[in-house]
């Protein structure tokens, strides 16, 4: 039952990228369907209480009305609700959750900090309800390699100053391995950790920033600047030397997201960054590394 709860919400955030389904004169989109059955089956399973319910639901509104409400004042409102009920539901803050744990405690290389590793449904909803309602996101094949041939020079640019960084600040080390977690790592990492920080950091509030100070011609940058650095900020619980390490990645996730104005380049970018750090390096970090 839990298997199902998690096939659900992965069947819903692909399908984010669906066309809508007609239903006589009216056009739904898929995920909303299938995100109810991925909660309904997380109830049965023990993965979700009712309260769960009730914070997904808040979040889904706020999430719509900041898009779709017919007033500006009233879509700063939800817009401010969202980043909140977002953010405290991606850090594991709100009660009615029980995330199952894959991998405990695991050492991937050695000298390396254990590895732990839960499936977040809570991270993965957000992920998925800021995807749908606040993200742009590519439309067709043709629109999808014009992304990719402009994401492609960040993403390798991102790859080598952050790594590269990373091993002269003595946080990890080169460690080429390919360990059986590898497909799990990779899915569920992608899933929901990097669709749901994307959609937020990207998707929502670098897209807002942007709009907000687009009669400036600095205005993007500063946007890209930012969602950077407020995104490691986000990871200064992991010490100093990662919170650098990641606005220097956010920062090259920011720059494929402006070049492209699509999400799926900075989604790209943050995957293929963590799965070259996993595959290539110590993974997380040194014991003492940050």
């Amino acid at each position: 039952m839990t298997l199902l709860a998690y096939l659900f919400l992965v069947c819903a955030i692909a399908s984010a990228w669906l066309p809508p389904l007609a239903f006589g004169p009216r056009r739904l989109p898929v995920w909303p369907l299938l995100l109810v059955m991925a909660m309904a089956w997380g109830l049965v399973a023990g993965v979700l209480e009712p309260r769960a319910i009730l914070w997904l639901a808040g979040l889904t509104g706020a999430a719509y009305a900041c898009a779709r409400a017919p007033r500006a004042w009233i879509r700063l409102v939800c817009g401010m609700v969202t980043a909140v009920l977002a953010l405290q539901l991606a850090m594991h803050k709100l009660p009615g959750f029980h995330n199952p744990l894959l991998l405990d405690g695991v050492v991937l290389s050695a000298g390396a900090a254990p590895f732990t590793l839960y499936a977040n449904f809570d991270k993965g909803v957000v992920g998925l309800i800021l995807l749908a309602l606040l993200s742009q996101r590519v439309s067709s094949r043709a629109e999808l390699g014009e992304v990719l041939r402009r994401t492609a020079p960040v993403l390798l640019l991102t790859i080598a100053v952050t790594l590269g960084f990373a091993v002269a600040a003595g946080v990890v080390g080169i460690d080429l391995k390919l360990p059986p977690q590898t497909p799990l790592f990779i899915g569920v990492n992608l899933l929901f950790t990097v669709v749901a920080e994307e959609a937020f950091f990207r998707g929502f509030l670098q897209a807002r920033l942007a709009s907000a100070l687009g009669r400036f011609n600095w205005g993007p940058w500063l946007a890209v600047a930012a969602s950077a650095l407020l995104f490691g900020a986000a990871h200064l619980g992991g010490g100093l030397r990662y919170g650098i390490l990641a606005a220097i990645a956010g920062f090259g996730y920011a720059v494929a997201y402006q070049r492209t104005q699509r999400i799926e380049a900075a989604i790209l970018v943050h995957i293929a960054l963590n799965a070259v750090h996993f595959i290539g390096f110590t993974y997380p970090a040194r014991l003492n590394g940050v």
